[in-house]
């Protein structure tokens, strides 16, 4: 157990000391939510209008609204960018030492993969900082704290497996953007990041609605919305954990050699 703590803890901090020489990186993962929160959130304020709907309990301006929707945003392209962190490393051979250590290969997953949570967790606090100085305020702290952590762990580890996943199947550097687009825009646009479910519904757009109503990503950013209002998110941690605990098995089996699909050997990983 020792050995295992021990290596959990050199893989976070890796990944910590590598982020924190890449100050372009906090940067470019604060800008693209920010532009949401500090210009889309303004235009669409009159377009959208406000509403009384779940969670909420009064009415609300747009960038409130949003403001769940955009740490979710920060989540999800971190958790991406680890895949690619993940090809990066199988291609420059430091993913074939890593998985040869004296420790099962679910638990170096493992350890990837809460580095990647880490990562995420700490761009998404500096992004509601940043939005509290905006005057965009999310009541995080209260009787509600432990509820939102859950919640944003539970969703930064969700969108950590799923990244993954992905680095079984993306065999090198350049299908990278490509398979990436197959799967950041549809997941972030058909979802309750933007706009709620019952204004697709009411839109008349049927196939939007359905599909946003089944995207993981869409429970992940209730979940974290109506933990900051401390209010009951029904199905959507179960979805969000069910989801995290697939995709890890999934994620654990394709980096097996023996019985993986992806069989990381026959391509050097």
């Amino acid at each position: 157990m020792s050995h295992a703590l021990q290596a959990l803890r050199a893989i976070v901090l890796r990944e910590l000391l590598k982020f924190a020489r890449q100050y372009g990186r906090l940067v470019s993962a604060l800008v693209r939510p920010l532009l949401w929160l500090a210009v889309f959130a303004a235009g669409f304020r009159n377009v959208f209008g406000v509403a009384i709907n779940e969670p909420y309990d009064t009415y609300i301006p747009y960038d409130v609204y949003i403001a769940p929707g955009l740490v979710g945003m920060v989540l999800l392209f971190n958790g991406m960018q680890s895949s690619l962190a993940m090809v990066y490393d199988r291609e420059m051979g430091l993913m074939r030492l890593l998985l040869t250590a004296p420790l099962p290969r679910w638990w170096i997953l493992f350890a990837k993969l809460t580095a990647t949570a880490v990562l995420s967790l700490a761009q998404a606090a500096a992004f509601v900082l940043v939005a509290w100085a905006l005057g965009t305020t999310l009541p995080v702290i209260g009787p509600n704290t432990p509820m939102v952590l859950a919640a944003a762990v539970s969703s930064a580890l969700m969108l950590g497996a799923l990244g993954l996943l992905l680095s079984v199947h993306i065999k090198q550097l350049e299908n990278f953007a490509g398979t990436m687009n197959f799967v950041i825009f549809p997941m972030y646009f058909m979802s309750t990041a933007l706009y709620p479910l019952w204004k697709l519904e009411e839109s008349g757009a049927a196939w939007v609605y359905q599909i946003a109503r089944f995207n993981p990503f869409t429970h992940a950013v209730e979940w974290m919305r109506f933990a900051l209002y401390d209010k009951d998110p029904g199905m959507s941690p179960f979805i969000v954990l069910g989801t995290l605990a697939l995709c890890f098995f999934l994620a654990a089996w394709g980096y097996d050699p023996q019985r993986g699909f992806g069989q990381l050997t026959k391509r050097g990983g």
